[in-house]
This record gives C-alpha cells, sequence and structure tokens, in this order.
C-alpha cells in the first residue's frame, strides 16, 4: 500500500469516527434533554376556595354547571374524604401551609384587622420548603394569617403577593351594621406595601379576575424554571361579587355566577399549563379551607349529604371537595375515599421536590400513594395508633379515621329548624349540642346515628388517641406539650 494510500485509509476513517459521534450525539442529545426535564422538579400549584361546599361543584355532585373542575377531573383524581383541621378561615389556612394542626402553631378561629398575632415567621411554609431547591413562589388572593407586616407572605417565604390581608366581609360595608362598624377600610396589599386605594364595591366585582390574571402572568414568567403558585380566592365567602363576565350566566343566581366564575378561574390556570407544555410536570390542587356558611342561605353553598357546615366539626364543615391534576402521573378520572387532609400536603409536596421536613415538628403525611392510586394505599390516619384530630377554637371536638368518627360533648350552631337568609343577609343560628358518639362515616356520611355501644373496641382506640392529642396539643386553658405560640407583635419588634 502506498503513502497515499494510507493516508486516504486513515482520513475515511478518522471520517467514519466522526460521522458516528455525530450521530451519537444526534442520537443522545434529545434523551439528554429529555433526561434534565426529568431531572427538574415539579410544579406546585394549590387553588384555594373560600367556604365552598362539599356539593357546590359539579364533580361533587352540585348543579352548577363547572365544565373546567368537570375536565381536571375527568383528567385526574377526586378525594372525597379530604379534610381541614377546622372549619374556619386562619386556622385552616395555618394548618395548610404549615402542615400542622393549626393548634400546634397557635393560631386559632380567624384573626381580625389589626390583630396583634399572626403565623410566626419561624414557622416553615410551603413556600419556604420550596426554596430550598430555588422555586419562584407567589400568593394572589385572601392571606389571612396576619394583619401586620411581619406577618405577610413575603415574610413566610413567597416572592410575590398581591391581595387582601383577610376576609373580604371584614370593611365598613359588611352587611350587618353593627359588624360594619367594627372594620377600617379594606385594602390591597403588593408586595410589602399596603396600596392607599380603599376597595369598593366594583372592585370586589373583579377580584377573582385580578388575582386569575396574576397567576396567569406568574407562570408564564417563570415557565422555564420550577415554580409555587398559591391562589387562596376570597370567594365564594361572602359578600358575593361576580365581574361582567358571568353575571346572570349561571341560572343559579349570583351564588351560581360566583362558582362559575372561579370554575373559569381554574380553567384559565389549568389551560395556560397545557399551552406552555408545563402541566405534565405539574401538580394542581383544588381545594376549600371549610365547608359553606349556611346562615347566608341563597349565598351560601350547599354541604349535600354531610351534616351542617362552616363553624362546625360535622363532615359539612371539615369535609371538603378537593381535586388532584398531574397528567400522566395522577390516574385520570379516578377516586379516592380513604382519610387524607390539607396538612399532608407540605411533607407530600417536600417529598416530590426533594427536600427534608421541617426540623419542627409537623402533623401531616405523605400522601404520595394516594394522590398516584397505588394498588392498596390506605391513609395515613387509619394506622393503630393514628387518627385525625379536629379542633374548634381550642376545644377537641372529634377525632376520626377513614370510616370512624368519634365526637365529644359540645356546642355548636346550626341552622336546623331556622330560616336561612336572604340576599346577603344571614339570619341569626340556633344552638346545637352534640352529645358523645361514634358515627360509621362509610354507612351514615349525615353523622345520624351513634354506634358507640355496638363498637367499644373503635371508641377505645380513638379515645386513647384523643388523649394523647390533649396531652401534645392541650384544649381550653390548657396548653400543652407540643403548641408553639403565634407571631406575636409585641416580640418581634421588641426584638429588633
Amino acid at each position: 500500500m502506498t503513502v497515499s494510500e494510507m493516508q486516504k485509509n486513515k482520513l475515511m476513517k478518522h471520517l467514519f469516527h466522526c460521522f458516528l459521534v455525530t450521530w451519537a450525539l444526534v442520537l443522545w442529545l434529545p434523551l439528554a434533554i429529555a433526561d434534565a426535564a426529568e431531572i427538574r422538579p415539579p410544579n406546585i400549584v394549590i387553588v384555594f376556595m373560600d367556604d365552598l361546599g362539599y356539593a357546590d361543584i359539579a364533580p361533587f355532585g352540585g348543579d352548577i354547571p363547572t365544565p373546567h373542575l368537570d375536565q381536571l377531573a375527568s383528567e385526574g383524581r377526586r378525594f372525597t374524604n379530604f379534610a381541614v383541621t377546622s372549619a374556619v378561615c386562619s386556622a385552616s389556612r395555618a394548618a395548610l401551609l404549615t402542615g400542622c394542626y393549626h393548634r400546634r402553631v397557635g393560631i386559632s378561629g380567624a384573626l381580625w384587622p389589626n390583630a396583634d398575632i399572626g403565623l410566626h415567621p419561624d414557622e416553615e411554609t410551603i413556600a419556604d420548603i420550596v426554596k430550598k431547591k430555588n422555586y419562584a413562589t407567589a400568593c394572589f388572593g385572601k392571606w389571612h394569617l396576619g394583619d401586620h407586616p411581619e406577618f405577610w407572605p413575603l415574610n413566610q417565604g413567597f416572592d410575590e403577593f398581591f391581595g387582601i390581608p383577610y376576609s373580604n366581609d371584614m370593611w365598613p360595608y359588611h352587611p350587618e351594621p353593627n359588624m360594619a362598624r367594627q372594620f377600617p377600610p379594606l385594602r390591597h396589599i403588593e408586595g410589602s406595601n399596603r396600596l392607599d386605594e380603599p376597595i369598593t364595591a366594583e372592585m370586589q366585582r373583579n377580584l377573582t379576575t385580578w388575582y386569575t390574571e396574576r397567576a396567569v402572568q406568574f407562570i408564564e414568567k417563570n415557565k422555564d424554571k420550577p415554580f409555587f403558585l398559591y391562589v387562596p380566592h376570597p370567594m365564594p365567602h361572602v359578600p358575593l361579587f361576580v365581574s361582567d363576565k358571568f353575571e346572570g350566566k349561571s341560572g343559579h343566581g349570583l351564588y351560581g355566577d360566583v362558582i362559575q366564575e372561579i370554575d373559569w378561574s381554574v380553567g384559565q390556570i389549568a389551560e395556560t399549563l397545557r399551552r406552555l407544555e408545563l402541566g405534565k410536570n405539574t401538580l394542581l390542587i383544588v381545594t376549600s379551607d371549610n365547608g359553606p356558611w349556611l346562615s347566608y342561605g341563597n349565598h351560601a353553598g350547599s354541604s349535600g349529604p354531610l351534616r351542617e357546615g362552616k363553624g362546625t366539626s360535622f363532615e359539612g364543615g371539615v369535609r371538603v371537595p378537593t381535586l388532584f391534576w398531574w397528567p400522566g402521573r395522577i390516574p385520570a378520572n379516578t377516586a379516592c375515599d380513604q382519610l387524607a387532609a390539607t396538612i399532608d400536603i407540605l411533607p407530600t409536596v417536600a417529598h416530590l421536590v426533594g427536600v427534608p421536613l421541617p426540623e419542627r415538628k409537623i402533623d401531616g403525611k405523605d400522601i404520595r400513594p394516594l394522590i398516584f392510586g397505588e394498588s392498596g394505599a390506605k391513609s395515613p390516619y387509619d394506622e393503630a395508633n393514628n387518627a385525625f384530630a379536629i379542633y374548634f377554637n381550642r376545644q377537641l371536638q372529634a377525632v376520626r379515621d377513614t370510616r370512624w368518627k368519634l365526637v365529644f360533648p359540645h356546642q355548636y350552631r346550626t341552622m336546623r329548624g331556622q330560616t336561612p337568609g336572604m340576599d346577603g343577609l344571614p339570619r341569626p343560628y340556633a344552638q346545637g349540642s352534640a352529645a358523645f358518639a361514634l358515627y360509621d362515616l362509610e354507612n351514615d356520611i349525615g353523622e345520624m346515628r351513634d354506634v358507640s355501644s355496638e363498637h367499644p373496641g373503635v371508641v377505645e382506640r380513638l379515645r386513647a388517641f384523643a388523649d394523647a392529642i390533649r396531652a401534645e396539643l392541650g384544649e381550653g386553658t390548657e396548653q400543652g406539650s407540643g403548641v408553639r405560640p403565634a407571631g406575636s407583635i409585641a416580640e418581634l419588634r421588641g426584638a429588633n
């Protein structure tokens, strides 16, 4: 072989080698890009309604058309046994964001304007958790975890906030004159600034639209990085307001119009995720802070087959309609009847994102097996020594697992035998008295028949859990060994 032939042969081998390398890159690059997409942790979106009743939306038996929520349900998973720790605003929100019983973090009831306490900045929220993975975080809507700047979202792990500091009825136009006099002007907060312009009735008509637009803009702005979006809508809490887009459109009065606008809002968020091809890497959760405010009658929702509503520890107060959506990960058009709760969202998100749980004790459980429909998955509250506690204010009123609910004697408000309110004006509640009782929720979802004498073993097990939780979280004036104080303005400002 001549020198020229050897050089030619060498060149051909080199070219062939280059050809192989090029094709390897062509084949490998898409896989590498796909692997990078898989490595990116999932986006998290939580849409949190205010006073949405269990039977208000079509996927849970409601009559009001909710096509966007229907689509989410057909593509995702309904949780029919999903609970909050207390059927009132601030307590429920504190539990959702911290993964703790609200008692543990010192928040009970609904905080009023200028309250001198709020969620302590030392508590880790879902936003704090995901910030450890460099998530973009935002909250648009109703906060209600402290009216002073020390407690606002930007001090609780959020990068952005636009919304109201507490419920939309806490303003000088409350329909009850004796209540209206107690409230200062309601103003928006933008980031760390309380805006000067008081919110008017015309502005209330646009709240759902404004928060939805902010949510969509946030997703678009952060489409190339992981994000956590929290949208706590002020509606359908009274006073009810709806934009021109939906006024008179539902065929179910003003309440139905409000529900349809909320449905539209969820649809806008889901459609943005689809349009930006983020759906397959996003967990979207839609739920509520408690059940319907029944004294408002036709301006309140429905708890359907459940007993009572907001402000009670019966199922109509604490069981909330809940949807989980994650195309390709969550089995489509399925339902979970196992007990799970809002306090389970933080630990579940922590595991999905890949960060440790907070150092301080939390109460929620990782419910990924329930969300993803794993075979044989059971509620974490069905274990021998574990159940779920339901406090109202400072009283432990019930404990339960997936099937059984043990109710302790307490007073509660009820509309039984009362004429409900009309067109935004509430009617007084009557006083109810709950006796010690065990309910079989699997066969008696309306909590009508006490079966405690028939199941003494169940009573003993749940009572033992109740004794343990009282020792840890207290009751009444007894603080409990595991209770952490709420944030105090006097403490925080004294420390600075």
